[in-house]
């Protein structure tokens, strides 16, 4: 049985917690404010930016899986929970010379690449905007600490909560249909799935990368997933958006090496993954 950390403890996080109490561990959540139902989890009040709220924090885990996201979409936010909250934590495992192993999550973000060409973990990272150097920072920082540590890229997050794709659809607004817009995404199912997956693959001893991709096997062209989701919807089709020759296409993302571990998709296309949101939430219908 392994003591746990999840830092960052909300949505995820928290299914996390659960899947891990199933197995056995005992599960420490840091949040700013803890919910009233603990679910197993033991939660642990603190602010990730404020070092004093760490004090009294147990320092003896033997992983700690950091799954925090900013508040908003802007630079403080973002450099907030990537480079101080980052660096306030390791400091309070610092003062009492303790360091356990790290998963710590990342995003596809870190990748600049927009003609529509496939990444890896292999492939050049040079991100443009905040969010992607921020983030990528937070990766070094980890690995720089301990480089058996462990860093995964997700990719759009989407499944209960998380229907933005679904308000496009219904909306009807223009989209791009050429070039082809790729999207890549994963279910919050396959988040907590995948973090599960790579904590048990290290505990069974086996010799694991730094990086690990994790998005669906489908890589979709925005007008093909907007499209099917207004057809589910019973909606008009999408309005064909005007494009000039600088608009870009995104990048494709290849799950190769999570699935050559072993790892299989719970949602695998954005169609299984929807067409459940869907049934379970009839709101949009």
């Amino acid at each position: 049985m392994a003591k746990v950390l999840i830092a960052g403890c909300g949505d995820i996080g928290t299914g996390l917690g659960k899947a891990l109490i199933q197995k056995g561990h005992s599960v420490v959540g840091l949040r700013r404010y803890p919910p009233s139902e603990t679910m197993g989890i033991r939660f642990f009040s603190a602010d990730l930016t404020s070092p004093s709220t760490l004090e009294g924090m147990d320092t003896d885990f033997d992983q700690v899986f950091l799954v925090a996201a900013p508040k908003e979409h802007d630079v403080q936010a973002y450099r907030e929970i990537y480079d101080m909250g980052l660096n306030n934590l390791l400091h309070a495992f610092s003062k009492n010379q303790h360091k356990p192993h790290w998963i710590s999550v990342s995003s596809t973000s870190v990748y600049s690449q927009v003609t529509g060409e496939w990444v890896d973990e292999n492939s050049f990272t040079e991100p443009g905007k905040f969010k992607g150097q921020l983030q990528l920072l937070s990766e070094q920082r980890v690995l720089t600490e301990n480089k058996s540590n462990l860093i995964v890229r997700f990719s759009g997050i989407y499944g209960p909560g998380r229907k933005r794709m679904l308000g496009i659809a219904k909306k009807g607004g223009p989209v791009q249909l050429r070039p082809p817009y790729y999207t890549n995404r994963i279910h919050k199912e396959d988040c907590i799935g995948v973090l599960m997956f790579l904590f048990e693959k290290r505990l069974d001893g086996v010799k694991l990368h730094s990086h690990y991709l994790a998005s669906d096997d489908e890589p979709a062209p925005m007008w093909e997933v907007v499209s099917w989701l207004a057809e589910q919807l019973r909606c008009g089709k999408p309005e064909i958006k005007l494009t000039d020759k600088d608009t870009t296409q995104n990048k494709r993302c290849c799950n190769k090496r999570l699935r050559e571990l072993g790892y299989r998709f719970q949602y695998p296309t954005y169609k299984e993954g929807y067409q459940r949101l869907l049934k379970d939430d009839n709101s949009f219908l």
